[in-house]
């Protein structure tokens, strides 16, 4: 949902409206092949929202329904102004589909208030109990008495869109036969955009929250940013910034009913976020579902993951299929992708997702036309760059391995029976950034980047393994138990897992006539997660810690398809900052957004080591 500055939000958006080609030719097309219309639909508590509708002009035959529903704006407004393309992707939008857009509840054209991932209400007592799924629900009935169509209706989305797909899953008109919800927000506390395990990502939620929901035009087609949020050097204008108190002023998030306002007024998982948590409320699911995600989505890698999850629990024979790729957040809606980062695909993973299972997906439940017999789930396997497809998510042959901390930087199947300890002193005044490189906005890279330049910091531990003697691959969830003890009464707790390259390891180039890559000794993030340490045992009721005395602490990392590969290395790095993707922890027991800069303070970190009990991780490792 969020980006590292406000004017990357465009690059979402484009996303969101599934990477609409350039060309004016394709315009021309459009107006040629279709029909624009621009409709208030009115819901069934009188609120109105702005939809528009595009129908083929050929009216020989009818056609099924295919809809999107944002707060990014359905522009560009006017019926004589037309959308650079259609639908989730330009095959789709040949195929001919009556295609539909619609302004939430209380964004831009649309009447009424807007609810940051608006709470379900599963027992509606009347026409004022609404929500998305109920705004859905009236939205097709109108479309279905007012259009041209074959009684089918699909919908899909990226991010904010992809919530409002899952989001219309529950109680879902008997009409709606097919939803993929992609890269979709599913917890916001959790895992998606806001917090992850209850430490605030700062420098998504500053610059997105700047403009999102600023003061609206009159006419409702555009926001102003609240203020500038523009900088080059994301990592020293935190720092630079302080305490975070400073944001909820005139100067910056001025309205106190701003959604950052909101979410700021909320560290902790109260009822503000439980309502919020779409993930409860998909039981008895009756449409098709294809579930879309990216392994290198900066925003919502936790969404898809545990929206698909979800509904595998809680809605018995259902028929939901899960698609994880090698992709950022919304990449599969690009025209191409063949390598991200030092990554190398082999071959363009876009046009195969795109014509060979989402377009094979719609035709087939909206038009019965052609086959959908792909796997429950389809994965695509970093490492061995191939793949995969299951009968279940995590696979069946999946055995946990643990891999064992060990003082001088070991990592190995072996407990040990010595105690022993690894230390480090966490200081919020000079941080671990997330990032070598240095820039104004979130590196997407990051979550592949190369982590030499964190190991040679003392305030980043590093275990490693010694070289694998045969290729091990990792499919589900990351566990890190860490036992750890420290001086000050909390702390965050990041780890990563990384695949070290071998010594002269390279790449061959990625275009003919390039130099081979170079991957000498490189420190591959595979993945790595956040755990704010007062949240260790409760996300509704955070503890202290008490000086100095061990205690367990659980870091899940989201899931991954993964092959370490012989020769390479499996490394574990546990750090206190990871700044300013996550804001500085004062290390203090405290509400962060009310701290001043003299609670800022260093802390001594202590992990112990030794026995079952010790620092470990435990990895998925697939049989």
């Amino acid at each position: 949902m969020k980006t590292g500055i406000f004017g990357c939000l465009l690059l979402i958006v484009a996303f969101s409206a599934r990477a609409q080609p350039r060309s004016a030719a394709d315009t021309s097309w459009i107006k040629a092949n279709y029909y624009k219309t621009e409709q208030y639909i009115t819901m069934r508590d009188g609120v109105r929202l702005f939809t528009a509708i595009y129908s083929p002009r050929d009216s020989s035959r009818t056609y099924p329904i295919l809809m999107q529903r944002t707060p990014y704006s359905v522009a560009p407004y006017g019926i004589a102004n037309y959308r650079r393309s259609l639908g989730p992707n330009p095959m789709l939008m040949r195929e001919k589909y009556i295609f539909v857009y619609q302004d939430a509840r209380g964004r831009y054209k649309s009447e009424g208030n807007f609810r940051e991932m608006t709470p379900a209400i599963d027992k509606k007592s009347g026409n004022r109990d609404v929500d998305e799924s109920s705004d859905t629900y009236d939205t097709i009935t109108w479309l279905l008495k007012n259009t041209r169509n074959n009684g089918k209706v699909g919908q899909s989305g990226i991010s904010f869109p992809g919530f409002y797909s899952s989001a219309a899953l529950p109680d879902a008109h008997p009409a709606l036969v097919a939803v993929s919800p992609q890269a979709p927000m599913s917890d916001e506390f959790i895992g998606d955009d806001c917090y992850h395990n209850g430490a605030f990502f700062l420098l998504d939620n500053f610059s997105f929250y700047s403009g999102f929901d600023g003061p609206k035009s009159e006419n409702g087609e555009n926001y102003k940013s609240f203020f500038n949020a523009s900088y080059q050097d994301a990592y020293k204008y935190f720092l630079d910034f302080g305490p975070l108190k400073k944001a909820n002023t005139s100067a910056y998030f001025s309205d106190p009913n701003s959604t950052w306002r909101q979410v700021v007024a909320h560290p902790v998982y109260d009822e503000f976020w439980q309502s919020r948590n779409i993930k409860k409320h998909l039981n008895n699911i009756k449409p098709a579902v294809l579930v879309v995600g990216g392994w290198f989505d900066a925003e919502d890698l936790y969404g898809a993951l545990k929206t698909y999850s979800a509904i595998e629990k809680q809605s018995p024979g259902n028929n939901s299929r899960l698609v994880m790729g090698p992709w950022t957040h919304g990449g599969w809606a690009a025209s191409s992708w063949k390598s991200f980062a030092e990554y190398q695909f082999g071959a363009d993973v876009n046009k195969f997702f795109q014509e060979e299972i989402e377009t094979r997906f719609f035709n087939y439940y909206l038009k019965g036309t052609g086959t959908f017999d792909q796997a429950e789930v389809t994965v695509f396997e970093t490492g061995s760059n191939q793949w995969k497809t299951y009968d279940v998510w995590p696979p069946k042959n999946m055995q946990p391995m643990p891999l064992y901390l060990h003082s001088g930087g070991k990592l190995t199947e072996a407990a040990g029976r010595t105690e022993s300890k690894s230390e480090y002193t966490s200081e919020p005044a000079n941080p671990v950034p997330y990032t070598s490189v240095t820039s104004g906005h979130r590196n997407n890279k990051y979550m592949a980047e190369d982590q030499r330049f964190a190991s040679s910091r003392p305030d980043v531990l590093s275990f490693s393994t010694d070289s694998l003697t045969k290729d091990i691959t990792i499919t589900g969830e990351i566990v890190a138990n860490l036992l750890v003890s420290m001086t000050g009464s909390d702390a965050d707790f990041i780890v990563k897992l990384i695949d070290v390259w071998p010594v002269g390891a390279t790449l061959p180039p990625a275009r003919e006539g390039d130099k081979p890559v170079v991957m000498d000794g490189y420190q591959q993030l595979v993945r790595a997660e956040v755990l704010r340490g007062k949240f260790r045992n409760s996300f509704s009721n955070p503890e202290p810690f008490a000086r100095n005395k061990p205690e367990k602490v659980t870091v899940k990392l989201n899931e991954t398809a993964h092959t370490f590969k012989k020769g390479h290395r499996i490394m574990v790095q546990v750090q206190s900052s990871w700044f300013p993707l996550v804001d500085r922890n004062p290390q203090k027991f405290m509400n962060i957004f009310e701290a001043s800069e003299s609670d800022f303070q260093s802390a001594g970190i202590t992990l112990h080591q030794g026995g079952a009990e010790g620092s470990h991780v435990v990895l998925p490792v697939l049989k």
